[in-house]
């Protein structure tokens, strides 16, 4: 997200960043008041339980999200033009199973 949020201020302007934090910010809200809004499409394409994805609506990026008991738990932030799998695996290998 760092990333992403830097992109913006740079290449583009402020209000561009803004609008960014302000999508993002609504993402977590719908993830929050609905937790299974986002896709399990990852979950089941590299069996890693649990794991949703929800795209941001004005921007390129996808939030991957974990459901708890007691919290949601945001995992990764990406682009969605990345090769998404290799950057759900942990650099040892581990996947986002929880």
């Amino acid at each position: 997200m760092d990333e992403a949020l830097d992109h913006y201020l740079r290449d583009a302007n402020g209000s561009v960043a803004l609008g960014f934090v302000d999508d993002l910010q609504a993402a977590y809200r719908l993830i929050a008041e609905h937790h299974t809004s986002g896709s399990p499409r990852y979950a089941y394409e590299l069996q890693m339980a649990d794991i949703r994805s929800l795209r941001l609506k004005r921007y390129p990026y996808l939030v991957f999200y974990v459901e708890h008991p007691d919290h949601i738990e945001v995992w990764r932030v990406l682009h969605g033009m990345r090769d998404i799998p290799p950057w759900l695996i942990g650099p040892d290998g581990d996947r986002a199973d929880h």
